[in-house]
């Protein structure tokens, strides 16, 4: 079984979530988050791509602002960092 280091997870998954955001991925992606993790991820999932379109620039403090909502989920709910692994493995399959 394979160590989940919370902080990388939150990392990677911060990275992936902000750049799927601007792809055809975003799709799938807004559902999955909405079932796997509560309708408010998928809502501050469509606030990142309506940010990032508005500003391109804004891709940094987007993937802050990820990490550490991902960092906080993680924290309180340590049992989700497996299903943020599995949602980061699935959406970067799927982005070009």
């Amino acid at each position: 079984m394979a160590v989940l280091h919370p902080r990388r997870v939150a990392w990677e998954g911060a990275r992936t979530f902000v750049f799927a955001s601007t792809t055809n991925a975003y799709w799938w992606l807004g559902d999955t988050v909405g079932h796997s993790l509560g309708p408010a991820y998928r809502l501050h999932l469509r606030e990142t791509r309506l940010r990032l379109q508005a500003d391109a620039d804004a891709l940094y403090g987007e993937a802050g602002a990820w990490r550490a909502r991902l960092d906080e989920l993680i924290d309180t709910h340590p049992g989700i960092a497996s299903t943020l692994t599995r949602l980061i493995s699935e959406t970067a399959a799927r982005m070009p």
